[in-house]
């Protein structure tokens, strides 16, 4: 498991929902049903947010675009 570097900053906040626009909800609501989930949320200083997604097996990971599309990328892309 890795470990965050941050302390006391969790991966996926309990009020991400709020930190979505209605494009990144809606998606996130359609690609939950398929068993895709939050991973991670990036949220580097002065910069956007990158909302990270997994498939129910972790093989496939994807970024929740600004405009609600979700761009899969390959695992390696991220570290773990």
């Amino acid at each position: 498991m890795a470990r965050e570097k941050r302390t006391g900053i969790p991966p996926v906040p309990d009020n991400f929902a709020e930190l979505l626009n209605q494009w990144q909800q809606n998606t996130l609501q359609k690609i939950e049903s398929f068993g895709w989930s939050v991973k991670f949320i990036r949220r580097p200083l002065f910069q956007e947010i990158t909302i990270v997604v997994t498939n129910p097996t972790g093989d496939q990971i994807g970024t929740l675009e600004q405009d609600g599309e979700v761009s899969v990328h390959p695992v390696s892309d991220f570290r773990r």
